[in-house]
């Protein structure tokens, strides 16, 4: 079972938190120290992590702000005092205002956070020094510990387990372009219309969808009008090219508009050769995800570029 687990040493206002995830320790470092990921993750639902600004060095700060779903802004800073890659970082946390200057009507706090490989992946680590045993109280108070274990179970429940299904199904190291889609809850009807005009059908086990997740300890329930969405498809149409789809429920905290839900999707079968195509196509474009190692596995990174179409990278080999 994979839950997070709280303690307080109240003697020395400490709290202590541990978690395993099913990742090596560079795929679960890079996600809590990529603004990109962390926005994807680091908010209980139906909340969303929102990034001003993000330099994760020694002296930098990560600025961000959490988005309630009737509008509401809370504002948090973070300020990296000691960073060794891959092992801890040790960082101030405080509340304040959307420039950065410190609310100090409510509790700051001193993290470290630690990593450390386990038998089934990463253990992450985190002391949490208060200055007064009150300012731990008013943190509980505020939901913290439900609130970071949901963040927690974001992490598991969606993105590392879209990934791990599209890991499974290209079991070959050919390089191949694909074109990935995101609906806000039709996904099925569209591949079904697609698989009829195609005259294909779906690859692997077909449709997978979220209710098919197993149950697991600690994981909240999915959402009933959710379960029978899809988290996963794979169809082959023309040529040998393959779509590939994923619903993006509002109830996740996703916003699916025209323009944003397609990308074309490039796998090489190299590193060097992801690189050059991403460092080619965004020249010029924006880089919307910086191509890095992740969580998931994958050598990762997406852009738009100079003439406006989406592009997403995937390298699943470390070679």
């Amino acid at each position: 079972m994979i839950k997070t687990i709280f303690s307080k040493d109240l003697s020395n206002k400490k709290m202590s938190i541990t978690r395993e995830f099913a990742g090596t320790v560079e795929e679960v470092w890079q996600a809590w120290t990529s603004s990109e990921i962390l926005d994807e993750w680091w908010a209980p639902k139906p909340w969303k992590a929102e990034t001003k600004r993000m330099d994760f060095k020694e002296g930098g700060e990560w600025l961000y702000s959490m988005n309630g779903p009737e509008g509401e802004k809370m504002w948090t800073k973070v300020d990296f005092r000691k960073i060794e890659t891959h092992q801890y970082f040790e960082a101030k946390d405080f509340f304040c205002d959307e420039n950065g200057i410190e609310d100090k009507s409510l509790p700051s706090m001193v993290w470290k956070t630690s990593f450390t490989p386990s038998s089934n992946g990463t253990t992450v680590a985190i002391d949490i020094l208060f200055s007064s045993i009150e300012d731990m109280q008013k943190i509980v108070e505020m939901g913290f510990e439900t609130g970071f274990s949901a963040a927690h179970e974001n992490l598991d429940q969606y993105l590392q387990s879209a990934f791990k299904l599209r890991k499974e199904l290209k079991i070959s190291n050919a390089p191949r372009v694909t074109t990935y889609l995101n609906f806000p809850g039709n996904t099925e009807e569209v591949f079904t219309f697609y698989k009829s005009v195609f005259k294909s059908e779906f690859s692997g086990r077909g449709l997978k969808r979220f209710g098919d997740l197993p149950a697991e300890a600690g994981h909240p329930p999915i959402a009933e009008n959710v379960k029978n969405m899809v988290l996963h498809v794979e169809l082959p149409i023309l040529g040998g090219h393959v779509l590939m789809a994923s619903d993006a429920p509002k109830e996740m905290g996703f916003t699916v508009n025209q323009g944003n839900n397609m990308y074309i999707c490039l796998e090489p079968d190299t590193r060097e050769e992801t690189k050059r195509l991403f460092d080619a196509l965004s020249d010029g474009g924006t880089v919307t995800m910086p191509l890095d190692d992740m969580f998931f596995g994958s050598y990762f990174g997406t852009c738009i570029d100079k003439f406006g179409i989406n592009w997403m990278f995937s390298c699943n080999y470390k070679k």
